[in-house]
Parts: structure tokens; C-alpha cells; sequence
């Protein structure tokens, strides 16, 4: 891995004398955070014009936020698994440009394990029929025509959007049990647009129809996926060395500590390296993935009180894995299952070798992500490690998915902030810092975290490639670029796709790489 540059110029003062392929008199881009939208900004940036010099900050000592890659004794691990799909061909194009020759092309596979039997994800009604048997089954169907008589008129929860759809027993089997072990509050907290942006909008009644009319509609939903041989981070390490060797810089370890703002611009950061020492850095434009809430509370001067209150209400979801490896090669054959089982904390496991064979550096082993959602410092965070060890491995018996296949060793891997949470603050306070934002022309928030919004790779980067294309000199409103309304894994002509993705008011739908809680 490369170790972080560490020239400090001033913005704009990059002369004759730079032997990094700089222009004289650059103008400066700051970028906070090296996961997959501060570094496309920097691609792009360097991709379209030579009048700008990218330097990107990165507090850990890897890139790729939660996309990024981990390794333990040779064995690697994708921090929530992430399926290379999209319907935004400008990304499709880049992530082929940037690693041409790495990828593979996987089946997709993701089941639920509820009651010692599988059921497909995303959930199919009539397998969900037929697995729960006919007289719950019965209580479904009588459900359903319930609420499709009398649905609920507001659709503001999670609850009233799943239930007027699937009706109210589906709901309480496939929907409530893991939604709160994923989020940690009740359903009727949670807000619908996380739904939307989530679930397939499906029909028992078609579904059934299909059946008894021999048409089937799975075309619909993607069937294979590309994957980096090496796990997700390999596509954000070869982002950075490109960035690096067109002259731009991506500073490890460096962490924004204040952001510094005469009136309405910003004019510097304050930079932390490892070390404990600061600096101050200077730049033209910044363009910001660190979490929304954290840029308003770093800000010097303050921002004004009611945009940092409303910071103070958004929050967010932790979660860790505890990664096992085991003895023997084939456990199943999903990407991963959801286990919505409630006599486990666990709700999720990948199977890393079904995602790449390359992860696994050892013949007839395998490796699996137990993935536990908790909050930072509760109980199941502040665990000791060994605990976490066992209590996997423990669980993992009481589901009876390996059998009595030994587990070797293991590791635990914590990612915080993880997600960001739909309560019922989150939109109001987000509407108040946006708007706030907006009065600062030189600042742009992108990805994940950096919008608090649970998009996904694909729309973290085109998030990016506007705020790009904004520096020099167009108009694209960032927040348009919308995940809601269309699930994630329908497929739509390309055509289609592209010309909503990159128009100037258009709203977005990109695909969902991730499944479930990702």
C-alpha cells in the first residue's frame, strides 16, 4: 500500500518546478474522504481538465470507506459485500476503465433462512407460500385482501409501506424481526423511504398468477453480477494510484479535523495526521464525504444554531462482522443469507468464497462474515473480541449451516457509521443543513455518508462526477441524484437509464449493489 504524500503547498501555488506533471498555477480541490466518491471527484477532476490539482484526504490507512477490502493472514473480507451492478453506464464505463481486467463475472445468490428453511431473496410470495404451508399460507392471502381493502391511508412508516403491500402477516414473518435487528428501533420509527428505496414493490397477486399461467417475470431481476477478483477495495486502490500518478495526491491517515469558512466560503481545513500534529490546508473548492452531521458540527465560525441542532438529530447504524474460517470449501452457495431468525443476534452471513475464489488463499477452507448491527459502544460493540469469536461461532451451530466443519480462526471488524438512519428527525434536518449548504458555493457534499443518504456505490460516484462537472462550470443539483421509488435490481434499458442519470434536473434511480442492510 502507498504511503500518504506529503507535500503541504498552499492552494494555487504550485509552480514551474513541480515534477509531478502539475500545471502552473493550479487551482486546488480539497477532497475529505478517500471511499468511492471523494476518489471518482479526483479521477474526474484530473480525467476533464488540467486546471485542477486533487488532493484527498483519508483519516484510516486504506481506501474505500465501507467498500474497501481487509485482509487477515491472507484471507480477504468485503466489509457488507458489494454486487457490481448498475444501470448508470457512465459508472459501468468508468469502473471498466479504471480496472479493465480484474473482473469476474458471479451468479447471484441470496436466500433468507427463517424457520430451518430457505426462501428467496428478494422475497417471491408464492415460494413464501409455499415454504410457510397451507394454512399460514391461508392467513397470508386472507391478510393481504385485508389490507388491500383497507390500507392504511399514510404511508409514512416502514410498517404502512411494507404492510400495504405484503399485508400485515407477511410483514410480521419477513420484515419486522430483521428490520429492527438491523436498526435497532421499531418499524412504525423507521421512515418509508427506506422502503422504497429497498424493497421490490411486489403483488401476490401476480405472483400467483405467473404461476398458474406459466409466465415468469424473474428476467426482471438481475441474474449475475460483476466482482473484482480480489474483493471490492481492489477498484478503489487502483482509483488512488491512477489519482496518484496523473499528479493528484491521497493523504493517508490524515484526518479533517475543522472546517474554516470566511463568510459564505470556505477557505481551509485543518488536518490531523497520525501523529497528533496539525496543519492547515488551503483550496480553491472542497468537496466533502465525510458525515453531513460532522461537517456542520466542524465548521469555524459555527454554523447558525438551528443547522447545528438539526446535525445533532441525524444518526446513524454501526455494525461489525466477525469473520470465520472454517474447514472445507462448500458451506452453500450464497453471496450471503439473511437469518431472520430472533434466537440469534446475528443477521447476516457472506460466503466469501462465493463471491471469489482469489479471497480464499487456501484449498479446502472457506470463510464467512457474521454480521452483527449494534450501535457504537452498546454491548455488543464494546465486546471483547474472543467473546465475539465464540458467540459467532455459537450461533452460527445453533443454525446449523456448517454442520460440525471445524472453525480454525476468526477475526472481528468494526465499521462505524455504517449507516445512515431513516428515523423519524432524519428528513426535516437533512431539508435544514441542505438548504444551509447551498449558501456556500465552493462546498459539495457527495456519497453515503457525505449526503446521508443509503445509496450505493454507483450513486456515491455519480454524486461525484456532478460535483465535478459543477467545478467546472455547470449545473447539477447533487441532491436530485435520487435512490428512492425504483428497486435497486430491475432492470431498465440503458438508454433510459443514462439519459436520467446525467440530466440536469432529472432524478437518478441507480441500481442497489447492496442487498438487505447495505
Amino acid at each position: 500500500m502507498r504511503g500518504p504524500s506529503m507535500n503541504l503547498h498552499p492552494a494555487g501555488s504550485f509552480g514551474a518546478a513541480d515534477d509531478v506533471g502539475r500545471k502552473s498555477e493550479a487551482s486546488t480541490v480539497a477532497i475529505i474522504g478517500g471511499g468511492p466518491a471523494g476518489l471518482t471527484a479526483a479521477y474526474e477532476l484530473q480525467k476533464h481538465s488540467e486546471a485542477y490539482h486533487p488532493v484527498v484526504f483519508e483519516e484510516s490507512d486504506q481506501v474505500g470507506g465501507i467498500s474497501r477490502t481487509e485482509m487477515y493472514k491472507g484471507y480477504r473480507y468485503d466489509i457488507g459485500g458489494h454486487r457490481f451492478f448498475t444501470k448508470v453506464k457512465s459508472v459501468e464505463a468508468l469502473w471498466k476503465e479504471v480496472l479493465p481486467n480484474d473482473f469476474l463475472q458471479r451468479p447471484r445468490m441470496s436466500r433468507i433462512f427463517y424457520r430451518n428453511k430457505y426462501y428467496d431473496y428478494p422475497l417471491k410470495p408464492l415460494n413464501a407460500l409455499l415454504n410457510m404451508g397451507p394454512y399460514e399460507s391461508m392467513r397470508i392471502m386472507l391478510s393481504y385482501a385485508k389490507w388491500k381493502v383497507r390500507p392504511s391511508r399514510e404511508e409514512v412508516t416502514f410498517e404502512q409501506w411494507v404492510t400495504n403491500r405484503f399485508g400485515g402477516r407477511l410483514f410480521w414473518h419477513f420484515f419486522k424481526s430483521y428490520t429492527e435487528k438491523v436498526w435497532g428501533i421499531p418499524c412504525n420509527e423507521i421512515r418509508a423511504d427506506w422502503a422504497a428505496q429497498r424493497i421490490k414493490n411486489l403483488s401476490l397477486r401476480k405472483a400467483i398468477w405467473n404461476a398458474f399461467s406459466g409466465s415468469n417475470d424473474t428476467h426482471s431481476l438481475i441474474e449475475k453480477f460483476d466482482y473484482p477478483r480480489l474483493g471490492p477495495g481492489m477498484m478503489w486502490e487502483a482509483f488512488r494510484d491512477r489519482v496518484e500518478d496523473q499528479g493528484g495526491e491521497v493523504r493517508m491517515e490524515q484526518k479533517v479535523r475543522r472546517i474554516f469558512r470566511d463568510e459564505n466560503r470556505v477557505r481551509a481545513v485543518e488536518v490531523e495526521n497520525a501523529d497528533g500534529s496539525t496543519y492547515e490546508f488551503a483550496a480553491d473548492q472542497f468537496i466533502s464525504s465525510m458525515p453531513i452531521s460532522a461537517l456542520v458540527e466542524n465548521m469555524v465560525p459555527p454554523a447558525p444554531d438551528h443547522v447545528r441542532e438539526a446535525a445533532k438529530k441525524l444518526r446513524y447504524r454501526d455494525f461489525l462482522m466477525v469473520t470465520l474460517i472454517i474447514e472445507g470449501e462448500n458451506m452453500f452457495p450464497d453471496n450471503w443469507i439473511y437469518i431472520h431468525s430472533p434466537d440469534v443476534k446475528v443477521g447476516r452471513i457472506q460466503n466469501f468464497r462465493s463471491w471469489s475464489e482469489e479471497m480464499i488463499p487456501e484449498p479446502n477452507r472457506s470463510s464467512l462474515g457474521m454480521e452483527y448491527f449494534c450501535n457504537e459502544n452498546d454491548e455488543l460493540w464494546d465486546k471483547d473480541d474472543k467473546e465475539l469469536l465464540a458467540q459467532a461461532e455459537r450461533e452460527l451451530r445453533t443454525l446449523n449451516l456448517v454442520g460440525d466443519a471445524p472453525v480454525l480462526d476468526g477475526k472481528v471488524i468494526r465499521q462505524r457509521k455504517a449507516y445512515p438512519l431513516y428515523d423519524g428527525d432524519y428528513r426535516d434536518a437533512l431539508e435544514t443543513i441542505r438548504e444551509w449548504l447551498a449558501t456556500i458555493p465552493n462546498l459539495q457534499a457527495v456519497g453515503r455518508n457525505g449526503m446521508h443518504r443509503y445509496n450505493n456505490q454507483d450513486h456515491s460516484m455519480l454524486t461525484a462526477m456532478l460535483a465535478v462537472k459543477n467545478i467546472l462550470g455547470e449545473n447539477h443539483d447533487l441532491w436530485a441524484v435520487n435512490v428512492e421509488e425504483e428497486y435497486h435490481e430491475e432492470v431498465r434499458e440503458p438508454e433510459e437509464s443514462e439519459q436520467r442519470a446525467m440530466g440536469h434536473s432529472e432524478r437518478l434511480q441507480p441500481t442497489r449493489i447492496l442487498a438487505g442492510a447495505k
